[in-house]
């Protein structure tokens, strides 16, 4: 993943609104939710959805795929598992994290 996209995945999961709508997708897995739904579970207006939804999605956070009269809006899992990786890669010099590792001081 280069800097850039780390940068942008990051910039646009520092709102708590869009931190808590791409946790519940991630959630909701390969099924995803509609905006009425997110919007519904979240407590979101729908315009303010709609505006954090397209934030993620210029951050190649979210997917979206219009189903008849429906969007589905989906966490886009390759992207998130890049984004942790790029912030993990170096951890702990390179040893593989353990639960026991994780309490030192690397």
């Amino acid at each position: 993943m280069q800097e850039a996209q780390v940068i942008r995945s990051l910039s646009a999961l520092a709102h708590e609104a869009r931190l808590r709508v791409f946790r519940v997708l991630v959630v909701a897995g390969p099924e995803g939710l509609t905006p009425s739904a997110l919007a519904e579970q979240l407590g979101i207006a729908p315009n303010a959805l709609s505006f954090h939804l397209k934030e993620l999605a210029n951050a190649d956070l979210v997917s979206q795929e219009r189903q008849g009269r429906n969007v589905l809006y989906r966490a886009a899992f390759p992207t998130m598992n890049d984004l942790l990786a790029y912030l993990t890669e170096n951890c702990c010099q390179g040893v593989l994290c353990t639960p026991a590792a994780a309490s030192c001081d690397c």
